[in-house]
């Protein structure tokens, strides 16, 4: 309970210390002498770029078959599987004429739009055939919102020595089981294929 006797006297107030106040403004700079004496954790980038870690989620990148052929069957799970709806994928069908990829199908159009993109690997892991997979490039700024809706052109990786331009014939196997299993078939192009 409180007490009622009614006395409006105020604690008595300390009085101030001189040495005190004269070392208050000096305690207070006590951080910033500190940090002037360290070394410096500043980063010089984009002069001095420190390397990723090996699973960095960064660019997509579309892979290709061994002899060429694109991994993407168009079956657009890595789209359904995108929580911000970044993927458009178009499916059509590979003809013996014309095959882009050793499946039925393979993937006409292909769009990730980075504006929207969330880097989470979620259409990676929906992906089948391993045709979609994330590089440590992480450079993706750009002037234009139109540059950062990358094409499938953009995403495949570059043909390697060895590899044709598709559309072609499967070169690795005869069936498409041999085909993903890497059993050859009667080998290398012939020049009336070309």
């Amino acid at each position: 309970m409180a007490d009622d006797t009614g006395s409006t006297e105020k604690p008595a107030a300390k009085k101030p210390n001189p040495l005190k106040e004269l070392v208050a403004p000096v305690a207070g700079f006590g951080v910033t002498f500190r940090t002037m004496l360290t070394k410096p954790v500043t980063e010089e980038y984009p002069e001095d770029k420190r390397p990723t870690e090996p699973r960095y989620h960064g660019r997509h990148v579309l892979n290709r078959h061994a002899d060429g052929l694109e991994k993407c069957i168009g079956c657009e799970l890595c789209a359904w599987a995108c929580p911000a709806d970044a993927i458009y994928v178009e499916g059509a069908d590979n003809t013996d004429e014309e095959r882009f990829s050793p499946g039925e199908r393979y993937g006409a159009v292909y769009q990730i739009n980075y504006l929207r993109c969330i880097f989470c690997g979620l259409c990676i892991e929906a992906c089948p055939t391993r045709a979609l997979t994330m590089s440590n490039e992480y450079e993706l700024a750009d002037d234009s919102r139109r540059d950062l809706i990358y094409t499938k052109d953009q995403l495949l990786t570059p043909l390697l020595p060895g590899m044709e331009t598709p559309p072609h014939p499967m070169r690795l196997g005869d069936t498409e089981k041999a085909y993903y299993a890497g059993q050859p078939s009667s080998g290398a192009p012939s020049e009336g294929d070309e």
